[in-house]
């Protein structure tokens, strides 16, 4: 008798486990489904996928620029001003405006009608209340090219740094070989990485009235050595971090000292780093990929060891896009991705910003 009224409950209560089973089977075969997460946008320019982003922290902004026809050669840099609603555009080409403003809303301002720049590569934005001025790195093999130059925002000339037209590798005088980006800190302290392929594999950083602060780098795999450090920014506790392009890596020193701190190689198995810059929030950095049309999200490290790099969520571009370089703008938040292979820019905001 027990056992007859054990195997009546045993299949009684297996009926409702079994239905529970297929239910829960159904709902891990939908979310798997790879067709979910295609979800195509802007004229073949832009894919979105869930399968790469975990948070969806931002979306493209389909409207901007209004008038793109103003993109005539290869966008290779973008810089947004801190205070002011201007976003530069670095391009390069025959017979084409080197620099075009355009503001956060996407209207077009003006045009660079400049002589003095050969091949623009990387352009910064740097202001403060008082003053705003715009350094482009030229890696150009004319009488201006080899060179780091400073620019009003409207494209006067001020100065420049280097030795005009004379690629080298000196300190005294100050000579690059095709310099690839300039970072301003808030405190006036300038970092550049020099270069982008050619003599020099190294980061300089010029205190305030450009003497030289401290220098790292020559051509290597190991710390503190570079193969084509193309990009390079700061972060709020005073680490500076550099796209180590050609040994598909971040490397991280200190502000003040320039001691090495560590490196990230895990997240770039598939393609080195291009470009690196903060979010609004601090919170994640931001790295395009040339090479598979992708910009990552990976979280900042706290202050103390930099441990291991954790990509957090990313923006899978079209083929061919080809981003290069990115700027953030700290007041609205978005994002502006150079675009060689498109030969636009491209601009996302946050998804949870009020």
């Amino acid at each position: 008798m027990f056992k007859t009224n054990w195997l009546f409950v045993s299949v009684k209560q297996t009926k409702p486990l079994i239905v529970l089973i297929m239910i829960v089977s159904l709902l891990s075969l939908w979310i798997l489904l790879p067709t979910r997460f295609a979800n195509p946008a802007s004229a073949g320019y832009y894919l979105e996928s869930s399968r790469l982003a975990e948070k969806n922290l931002y979306k493209l902004d389909t409207g901007w620029p209004k008038f793109p026809e103003f993109f005539t050669g290869q966008v290779f840099g973008v810089a947004v001003d801190p205070f002011a609603d201007i976003v530069y555009v670095a391009q390069r080409g025959e017979s084409v405006s080197k620099v075009l403003m355009f503001t956060e809303g996407g209207y077009f301002l003006k045009e660079w009608n400049t002589t003095t720049i050969e091949m623009p590569h990387g352009i910064f934005a740097a202001s403060s209340s008082a003053v705003t001025s715009v350094w482009v790195t030229d890696v150009g093999n004319g009488k201006y090219g080899h060179t780091v130059k400073q620019y009003t925002p409207s494209g006067k000339l001020l100065q420049i740094l280097g030795t005009p037209g004379t690629p080298g590798s000196d300190l005294n005088p100050l000579q690059f070989d095709q310099p690839a980006e300039v970072f301003v800190s808030r405190k006036g302290e300038v970092y550049i990485v020099d270069g982008d392929g050619g003599l020099n594999n190294r980061l300089i950083k010029l205190a305030q009235g450009f003497g030289i602060a401290w220098m790292k780098g020559e051509k290597g795999a190991g710390p503190s050595q570079f193969y084509i450090p193309h990009s390079v920014t700061e972060d709020t506790v005073g680490r500076i971090w550099v796209a180590d392009r050609g040994n598909k890596r971040l490397q991280a020193f200190d502000a003040a000292s320039g001691e090495w701190l560590g490196s990230w190689t895990s997240c770039f198995t598939d393609d080195a780093p291009y470009s690196v810059r903060l979010t609004y929030d601090n919170m994640y950095f931001v790295v395009a990929q040339l090479n598979i049309n992708r910009v990552v999200f990976l979280s900042v490290p706290p202050i103390g060891d930099i441990g291991i790099c954790h990509i957090v969520d990313a923006i899978q571009l079209a083929d061919d896009v080809k981003p290069h370089l990115v700027d953030v703008s700290r007041k609205t938040g978005a994002i502006y991705v150079a675009e060689i292979g498109a030969q636009q820019a491209q601009k996302f905001i946050p998804n949870n910003r009020k």
